[in-house]
């Protein structure tokens, strides 16, 4: 991940010039995938719309120490191939909030590797737009409660192009997004 620092510098009496770190960002929050992202899932911040579209919820929010993954919405028409476009993301992530309703906050790309190792045999692992997916083998304890359990070993990539995570753009778990607004809470420890 590349990151810059953005810095101020500041007149100090009797020193002169002095330049202080303000904040570490992640080059990934402004890059061009994350406009893409934006575009293709802008229609859905309505989950009316999405539902509409042929995705349906897939899992109650699911939140461990402080982090959380969202309520995900799995369109199953677009599960099964090995063939990335950042136009249709095979889920997307929403937060619950205290009025009973869902905000978007990012979109998740999902190839099973299955399919990519036997349609691209001794290939790295695929990417979106550069952005490599990661290797999520099933089962994984930690995500009992998540759709994904039920999937065999997959890729996947979480885009928060709606939320800034403090953990990386790109990570499964933020810590800017919280389940505490939904009524029937998924806990894990």
């Amino acid at each position: 991940m590349n990151k810059f620092a953005l810095a101020v510098s500041v007149a100090v009496v009797g020193l002169g010039q002095l330049t202080l770190p303000l904040i570490t960002v992640g080059a990934e929050s402004s890059s061009p995938l994350m406009a893409k992202v934006r575009d293709a899932t802008e229609p859905f911040k309505d989950v009316n719309v999405a539902i509409a579209a042929g995705f349906v919820q897939g899992t109650m929010c699911v939140n461990v120490d402080g982090r959380a993954l969202g309520i995900y919405f799995v369109h199953s028409d677009l599960l099964g191939g090995s063939t990335l476009d950042v136009n249709k993301p095979q889920a997307l992530i929403y937060e619950p909030l205290s009025n009973g309703s869902l905000r978007l906050v990012g979109a998740e790309y999902i190839v099973l590797a299955s399919i990519w190792t036997k349609q691209h045999p001794g290939a790295n692992p695929p990417a979106l737009e550069g952005q490599p997916l990661n290797l999520v083998e099933s089962p994984i304890s930690y995500r009992r409660a998540d759709y994904r359990h039920s999937l065999p070993a997959f890729y996947d990539l979480s885009v928060l192009a709606w939320e800034h995570n403090p953990v990386g753009t790109f990570a499964d778990w933020s810590t800017g997004v919280s389940c505490v607004q939904q009524p029937s809470q998924v806990a894990e420890k």
